[in-house]
């Protein structure tokens, strides 16, 4: 059975790391996961497909905005991973990599970004091998919904969780997969599938009627994401059980 243990995961959690560019520590890697830990802070991470399906810590599917370099990350290969350096001179990390880094020092929260479209399976079989040997408190989460049932049903072990946002036409998630299914995922319609064991979702958002619901009804834990000002950290604290937060640190 799978199911978040409050205990261990509702903290603070360091969103992509405890990072910092103007201190050196570049989002989702080593030195801003090394900085999450020394601090006692959960972290929360990004991975998506390199090249054969490998999985690796990044977020956005281009390598541009942090390297530099424009490369598609699904195209990236073992080479150019050994080749490639963020600003601060830190390598892309793979998700094998980050998860000797952290050891099970802190939990982790590791978002599988998605296109929504048919998912590399050779990268899903890989995050679920990984994730059943790490002896090291982790769950996965993703905004889709089927990836995440499908993980449920390679790894129903593993704690899943959904993001998600309330959306408008105008959001980036609405022009990528439309403002009708955009809408039914800020509803989180579509996650029984899922079966997820919380929510993460966007703390200016909230409250919204199904968060609301889901945590005060249903009981099941919601994060709140990115929590960056000391407003936010107010709403976190009410309608959240823990943010997921960023620059600010916990009160």
């Amino acid at each position: 059975m799978s199911g978040l243990d409050r205990s261990t995961f509702l903290r603070p959690i360091a969103h992509r790391g405890l990072h910092d560019k103007g201190a050196g520590r570049i989002e989702n890697t080593a030195p801003a996961f090394q900085a999450g830990i020394a601090g006692g802070f959960g972290i929360e991470c990004d991975i998506r497909p390199a090249a054969g399906g490998l999985p690796v810590v990044f977020h956005d599917e281009s390598t541009e905005r942090l390297i530099g370099e424009s490369r598609c990350v699904a195209e990236l290969t073992a080479a150019d991973l050994l080749r490639l350096r963020h600003g601060d001179g830190s390598p892309i990390l793979r998700l094998s990599e980050l998860l000797d880094l952290v050891a099970g020092r802190v939990p982790l929260l590791v978002e599988i970004k998605s296109d929504f479209g048919a998912p590399d399976e050779s990268f899903l079989k890989e995050v679920t091998r990984l994730s059943l040997a790490y002896a090291g408190p982790l769950v996965l989460m993703s905004f889709d919904p089927d990836l995440m049932a499908k993980m449920r049903a390679l790894a129903p072990s593993v704690p899943r969780g959904i993001v998600a946002a309330g959306t408008g036409p105008d959001d980036p998630l609405a022009r990528r997969i439309g403002p009708e299914r955009a809408r039914e995922l800020s509803q989180l319609l579509g996650s029984g599938a899922a079966g997820p064991d919380f929510y993460a979702y966007r703390v200016s958002d909230l409250p919204t009627p199904v968060t609301r619901y889901a945590r005060e009804v249903q009981g099941v834990p919601l994060f709140a994401w990115t929590v960056r000002t000391h407003e936010d950290y107010e709403i976190a604290s009410r309608w959240a059980d823990a943010p997921i937060f960023e620059g600010l640190l916990p009160p």
